[in-house]
């Protein structure tokens, strides 16, 4: 009787991880958009600091983005029960943030031109700098990681609590450790140009090796210029995409119009998450600085 027990606990637990593995892939199909923003986002945000300092950085972000997930699946669980209408509101406020973020990227701070330290303004020592960047990218991380939770329980909405709870777990888990191990990868880059570069000999393979070298080497300061760009729209896309779903009347007119364009109504959708992002952006600014002003003055 035990042993008959025992073995169906086992099948029982199998079934659970089949299903969570097969419901995790469907997730990470319908999140893949968010996590390739993330991607970007977040390897511009650590980009700035010393070589001798990128690895501890990214390492910095990543276990403030599993104190992130920590925090927010259960926080999305016990919402999605009990104040399910406050999850669009979480959303909306987190598009807004990010909005706000990229326009002062893009008015005060041009995309990073090297992969080189960036200057250090005022009085602010580089250890401050550092920990300035790696509060912003956790904050940054936090919105994002949000949508991708919330997008992630969407899609296992009518499953059993154990099978939701899997799910979150692995995507946390996953999400955390692809998205921060490609930045650290893509950050250091450039060291691992120089050291295939510095291989010595003359052989097919040492040729070979410096010839990837000096190919990582060309590639990594416009992959980063690339990827700071990338990461600031992908901010607006994300941030306009987040206030423009909450907006129920816009949201339709704009899948309407998609809708009647076909196989180019994503272009529509792009160009309004852009807008949406932009001018809430804009207006977020100004108004922050219009209270910062009259501070000022009281």
């Amino acid at each position: 009787m035990a042993g008959a027990s025992l073995l169906t606990l086992l099948d029982d637990i199998a079934t659970l991880l089949d299903d969570v593995a097969a419901m995790t892939k469907a997730a990470a199909a319908k999140t893949s958009g968010v996590l390739g923003d993330d991607l970007a986002v977040n390897a511009e945000q650590v980009s700035g600091v010393r070589a001798s300092r990128e690895l501890p950085v990214v390492w910095a972000v990543a276990k403030g983005s599993l104190i992130n997930k920590a925090i927010l699946v259960p926080s999305a669980l016990a919402i999605s029960a009990f104040a399910p209408w406050a999850v669009n509101l979480l959303l909306m406020a987190g598009g807004a943030f990010l909005s706000f973020e990229a326009t002062e990227k893009l008015l005060h701070k041009a995309p990073s031109q090297s992969h080189e330290a960036e200057p250090v303004p005022g009085d602010e020592s580089i250890e401050e700098l550092e920990r300035r960047k790696i509060r912003g990218a956790i904050r940054t991380d936090f919105i994002l990681s949000a949508e991708i939770i919330v997008i992630t329980l969407g899609t296992v909405a009518d499953a059993a609590f154990s099978r939701q709870l899997g799910v979150l777990i692995m995507m946390a888990v996953l999400m955390t450790v692809g998205v921060y191990g490609l930045v650290g990868g893509i950050v250091k880059m450039d060291d691992a140009g120089l050291a295939l570069q510095s291989r010595r000999g003359d052989g097919p393979g040492a040729r070979m090796a410096r010839g990837i070298g000096r190919l990582l080497l060309a590639l990594a300061p416009r992959m980063m210029k690339g990827l700071s760009f990338a990461g600031m729209v992908a901010m607006f896309l994300v941030g306009g995409s987040l206030l423009l779903h909450g907006i129920a009347p816009l949201h339709h007119l704009v899948e309407s119009l998609a809708v009647a364009l076909g196989g180019f109504g994503w272009i529509v959708r792009l160009l309004a998450n852009a807008a949406v992002g932009l001018i809430a952006g804009c207006v977020i600014l100004g108004a922050t600085r219009i209270v910062g002003r009259l501070r000022a003055r009281g």
